[in-house]
């Protein structure tokens, strides 16, 4: 009835054999979406720069600005792949070109887009000093 009310028709409505409703994702739940599966953004990224070589490390504050810039966006799930898509595009394009690079720190002031991302680099050799 609520359906219809908002209209959509009762053709249509016959079709979806079950309706539930949801409740919004909190930052609580985002935060275990970014560090429980071991699938996740984090996890994955962490993979391909470490086929540079390279490590990622998000600090505990980026982990939650991270979920609570999702929250503001209200998409849920979906916000936290494109707000780290987008913190990452640059150290993507930038990191496989360079052999310098250690670590990839992401904090608050990252995700907040105060500050680019911490970029550690090696430690010099002697051989690689010649």
């Amino acid at each position: 009835e609520d359906l219809i009310g908002f209209g959509l028709i009762p053709e249509f409505i016959g079709r979806l054999p079950i309706i539930s409703t949801l409740q919004p994702l909190s930052e609580e739940d985002l935060l275990r979406i970014l560090t429980e599966p071991k699938n996740s953004i984090i996890r994955q990224y962490s993979k391909l720069l470490g086929m540079e070589g390279v490590e990622l490390q998000v600090t505990r504050d980026g982990l939650l600005a991270l979920a609570a810039a999702a929250v503001k966006r209200g998409t849920g799930a979906r916000a936290l792949r494109s707000i780290f898509e987008g913190i990452m595009l640059d150290i993507m394009f930038e990191v496989p070109g360079r052999d310098d690079i250690r670590t990839v720190i992401i904090n608050r002031s990252v995700v907040e887009g105060e500050k680019p991302a911490v970029l550690r680099k090696r430690k010099r050799t002697g051989q690689d000093a010649a």
